[in-house]
């Protein structure tokens, strides 16, 4: 592949921006499962996997960053094989394909946007259960949590959703891979 006239010095580290969105609507159930953590509630959230609005917005920022496609590239909910899948082991998996495509996690930083149930205290353990999946430091993960008050779909509890945004660092091929 040919090097544009803006491109970096060979070896150079490059610095690649993902950002990755989902939605999901609220059904009645017993909980929530959000940031790989299941959260009781009256409600649960409808999809093909676990529908996991938080993993699912950084998978596809990571997946954006690196320029793999998005989740229905790799995981698409026609595919029976995905059905009720564990969203946690799919980052997982991401972040293997990401990593496996050169490029290294630097942060994510994460907003899920809810009326209820309140998030403060599972902050933590989303934090720790992310950071475990993508076999990172909990200090690189962000999680936030805010409200629409009460205004929208999300704000009359008919759903949740999630926005992330990720870093990665890549060493250009022919450069130092000691990053």
């Amino acid at each position: 592949m040919g090097r544009g006239v803006l491109a970096e010095p060979s070896g150079a580290a490059v610095m690649r921006m993902g950002f990755g969105y989902d939605v999901h609507r609220l059904v009645p159930g017993d909980a929530v499962i959000i940031g790989g953590i299941r959260i009781p509630h009256t409600r649960r959230l409808a999809g093909h996997s676990d529908a996991d609005v938080l993993l699912h917005a950084i998978g596809d920022a990571l997946l954006g960053a690196a320029a793999l496609g998005d989740l229905g590239v790799h995981f698409p909910s026609t595919d029976p094989r995905w059905r009720g899948a564990d969203s946690g082991a799919l980052l997982a998996q991401i972040g293997r394909m990401v990593v496996g495509a050169g490029h290294r996690i630097g942060n994510i930083d994460a907003t899920v946007v809810l009326e209820r149930p309140r998030l403060r205290p599972h902050i933590r353990p989303m934090r720790e259960a992310i950071a475990s999946a993508l076999g990172v430091d909990m200090d690189r993960v962000s999680v936030k949590a805010t409200t629409t008050d009460t205004l929208g779909a999300i704000g009359r509890g008919e759903g949740i959703a999630a926005w992330a945004v990720c870093l990665l660092t890549t060493q250009e091929a022919d450069g130092d891979p000691s990053y």
